[in-house]
């Protein structure tokens, strides 16, 4: 280990930076975040520094530095001007006072790194490598800032409230050890996490006053998966689905995203596919109950959005009426996942000044819809889980009044790897669909806003049909 890892408290300390530039600027701020007194010595300051003069936030020395300045009552020295000659002398004059000295671009001649930093104050990670690569630094702390959420700072917040009660109350090292366990990985720290810090206070107040401490309470969590592609997932649903001991899972969501849920975790498939359900809406109701009260965490995960024809509505209201917690997270609906993959915007101020997403899928096989309100012209229509009635919403549009010449496409498999567009008029687009030998899931899009799609297309997808949706396909 090159360097040893200090956490240091310098809040009313006296620090130095010697530099005007940005980096400096970023050095500056890093130390006014941590409560310095701050000190830039710079012939010329950037917009940042002179306005956190004006405000006196720090103060400011318009001069070069040279060998003849005094750093001695400084606690902290830090070397960021652009001159590797100037910055050495820094150095050097710091090493003869012991002062802690950075000396950007240049590791060696320092006696500290800074690193990068992941912020949930009060909890702070710092990663380096030492100066060997800064950039690598900033990647890796990218890819932990997209998986610890910023609700963690209000945890240890509420941890730190609570620490000298838990103390009195479990006398035993091993029996604290759990109570922190138990209340950091369940329900308090979810609801936390849910924007329900006083609801949190609340549960963990009474944890601490409950004589029998292996009290369980379970909860649902009502998790959009996206349309297909896993970058889609919000980093809320993937820490969720991470953490659940079972999961209820519906025929959209694609294998590798159901990969990411927890190993161990137990599976359930609830699916729905046309005219058949694997698992009646009622049962699954029933089940969301049954888990949750026998304490587990339950996954309802489903593919798009819960609240854009995903019944995620009649499941919650069940939960609601049974007392059972439940928190929701949204996903990327079908529309515009698939739509964005396919370089169709939904609006555009040329082409479409409204859009309106339907279902396809009809009760009983009636097409019982607005067909007035949807054979209008400037605005995009997007049909959900419509390819088996795409004849009928075709001449039923048409017939209402919009021409047979509106550009239409439908789209399979959208956001993944095997995403196929085809395009063409609301009039053709049945024929298309059936001589290329369209499967499910697909989404329809009508309107002017699909002219747009050999201009836009960015993704790229491979070529091929990924045949774990057919025994799912509405």
């Amino acid at each position: 280990m090159k360097y040893l890892p200090v956490f240091m408290d310098i809040r009313g300390l006296d620090c130095l930076v010697v530099g005007g530039g940005e980096i400096a600027t970023r050095k500056a701020a890093l130390l006014l975040d941590a409560g310095a007194n701050i000190t830039v010595i710079a012939p010329k300051l950037s917009e940042a520094l002179s306005q956190w003069q004006k405000e006196q936030k720090i103060i400011c020395q318009n001069y070069a530095f040279d060998a003849k300045t005094d750093i001695s009552h400084y606690r902290i020295v830090i070397a960021a001007t652009n001159s590797m000659h100037i910055n050495h002398i820094i150095s050097q004059k710091a090493h003869a006072d012991n002062i802690p000295v950075n000396v950007v671009n240049n590791p060696n001649d320092g006696t500290f790194v800074m690193p990068s930093i992941v912020d949930r104050d009060p909890v702070q990670i710092a990663i380096s490598t030492g100066g060997a690569s800064p950039v690598l630094a900033r990647l890796l702390r990218g890819k932990l800032e997209s998986t610890i959420p910023a609700a963690y700072g209000r945890l240890a917040t509420l941890a730190e409230e609570f620490r000298e009660k838990a103390k009195a109350r479990f006398d035993d090292v091993i029996q604290r050890k759990k109570f922190w366990e138990k209340v950091l990985e369940g329900r308090v720290s979810e609801l936390l996490f849910a924007g329900k810090d006083a609801v949190a206070r609340e549960a963990l107040q009474d944890i601490l006053n409950t004589d029998n401490n292996n009290i369980t309470q379970g909860e649902v969590y009502l998790v959009g998966a996206g349309p297909g592609d896993p970058d889609l997932l919000t980093f809320r649903a993937l820490r969720l689905m991470q953490q659940a001991d079972v999961v209820l899972h519906d025929r959209l969501v694609s294998q590798p995203i159901l990969e990411m849920v927890r190993r161990d975790a137990q599976r359930i498939y609830v699916g729905k596919k046309r005219n058949y359900h694997t698992v009646r809406q009622e049962r699954i109701n029933e089940l969301l109950i049954e888990l949750a009260r026998q304490g587990k965490r339950v996954l309802r995960l489903k593919g798009g959005d819960p609240f854009i024809f995903g019944r995620g509505g009649e499941e919650i209201e069940t939960l609601a009426s049974n007392n059972i917690p439940f928190q929701i997270v949204p996903g990327i609906t079908a529309a515009t996942g698939c739509a964005s993959y396919s370089g169709i915007p939904l609006t555009h101020r040329d082409y479409a000044q409204s859009c309106t997403f339907v279902t396809g899928n009809f009760k009983d096989g009636t097409v019982n819809l607005n067909w007035e309100s949807l054979a209008l012209e400037n605005q995009t229509l997007v049909f959900y889980m419509g390819l088996k009635s795409l004849p009928q919403i075709c001449e039923k549009i048409i017939a209402h009044g919009l021409s047979g010449d509106t550009p239409a496409a439908i789209i399979q498999q959208g956001t993944t790897h095997h995403q196929r567009v085809l395009t063409s008029t609301l009039r053709d687009l049945p024929m298309l669909t059936k001589s290329e030998h369209v499967l499910p899931p697909t989404l329809i899009i009508v309107g002017r806003v699909v002219e747009l799609h050999d201009k836009l297309a960015w993704f790229e997808p491979d070529v091929g049909y990924d045949s774990h949706w057919d025994d799912q396909a509405l």
